[in-house]
């Protein structure tokens, strides 16, 4: 246990400033601050208000995991950060604040991928991925279906949204029906006392003439509001819990169908489901009960490692200490479009101590 690399892993890509610590594949802490309350009240994601409030809550947090985990941060291997994709204000302040720790402490710095993190936190619950890992990631900005051979070098992308991510549809129909922000797990609430057969909202891009591993969820969004909108005109009381699960089945439909053919496709026995959207329960229910069927073995973390969280990333870290990967620079930079190919960002100049770099990339 005490061979296993020791990681710290920061996560500021959205509004929750999430700080890990793992030992291994074995977490120690899990320590969130979440600004999501803030943002409720306009509805959505306020990119000033986030980086703001990982501005305020960095420090406190890392503290709090390092008393969690019992640990000095000086006993760390190495210090992980969301590099990418995100917000690029919020992405910022937790790359520069895993540049000061690392400088600081005279520990490598590894600049990761935020979706790569989604998939190995897997790892902290069920064990070492297999190679390779089917993965399906849906959240607030993303729904993708992704193979890793190689979760620290290798995930290729096999289809991704074209429109709307899966949990920002949730969001916006959630605003049209007034429940408020987020929209994930209300719809999913109300959806448990609704009929899922009760309205035949439409299935995007399941034609057998469309792509078969991308998605689509404007145009059921864009129907799921007028459907909303002409019950209203014509004054009448809209079954809020029906709408719900009807929605709701419509999304995870499309989801776990195009997921199960991806692993017959490509041969693959088993399906990981990770990000915000994983911890819906009827597209848990759903998937396991697809995947039984089709002799598919389903991994899904529980839903407190679903959402954003700095465990996540420090999973994604301990592998590439792990795997002897190479550090970052403390030039790293935000990446707010980091494709998902890049499972990491390597250092151009592999220093062997981190501190022989000049002070002045600490803010660059």
């Amino acid at each position: 246990m005490a061979d296993e690399p020791l990681v710290l892993g920061i996560e500021t890509s959205c509004d929750e400033t999430g700080v890990g610590i793992v030992r291994g594949t074995t977490l120690l802490a899990d320590a969130v601050a979440s600004s999501v309350d803030t943002h409720a009240r306009f509805g959505g994601v306020v990119p000033e208000i986030a980086s703001r409030a990982h501005l305020e809550s960095m420090v406190p947090t890392i503290e709090r995991a390092l008393k969690t985990a019992g640990i000095s941060a000086r006993d760390l291997d190495g210090i992980a950060v969301t590099a990418g994709p995100g917000l690029a204000g919020a992405l910022l302040v937790g790359v520069s604040a895993a540049k000061a720790y690392a400088y600081a402490l005279g520990k490598p710095l590894y600049g990761v991928n935020h979706l790569a993190s989604h998939i190995c936190v897997d790892q902290l619950e069920h064990g070492p991925l297999p190679e390779p890992t089917m993965a399906l990631l849906v959240s607030g900005g993303h729904s993708s279906l992704l193979l890793a051979p190689d979760i620290t070098s290798d995930v290729r992308p096999l289809g991704a949204t074209i429109d709307d991510a899966a949990g920002e549809a949730f969001d916006k129909i959630a605003r049209v029906l007034d429940l408020g922000f987020p929209g994930g797990p209300v719809i999913d609430r109300l959806a448990r006392e609704g009929d899922l057969k009760a309205i035949a909202f439409p299935r995007g891009l399941s034609g057998s003439r469309d792509p078969a591993y991308d998605f689509s969820f404007s145009g059921l969004k864009t129907s799921v509001a007028r459907w909303i909108e002409a019950k209203r005109a014509a004054g009448e009381e809209v079954p809020v819990r029906d709408v719900a699960a009807s929605f709701q089945e419509a999304v995870v439909d499309v989801l776990t169908r195009k997921a199960v053919r991806a692993c017959k496709d490509e041969g693959v026995d088993h399906l990981m489901i990770g990000g915000g959207v994983a911890a819906n329960s009827r597209l848990r229910a759903l998937a396991e009960e697809r995947c039984q069927k089709a002799g598919i073995r389903l991994r899904v973390p529980r839903p407190g490692l679903c959402t954003d969280n700095g465990a996540m990333v420090a999973a994604l870290g301990a592998e590439m200490v792990a795997r002897n990967r190479p550090h970052s620079d403390l030039d790293l930079s935000a990446d707010s479009s980091l494709p998902v190919t890049e499972t990491h960002v390597p250092g151009a100049h592999s220093h062997d101590h981190v501190h022989e770099v000049s002070k002045d990339n600490l803010y660059s």
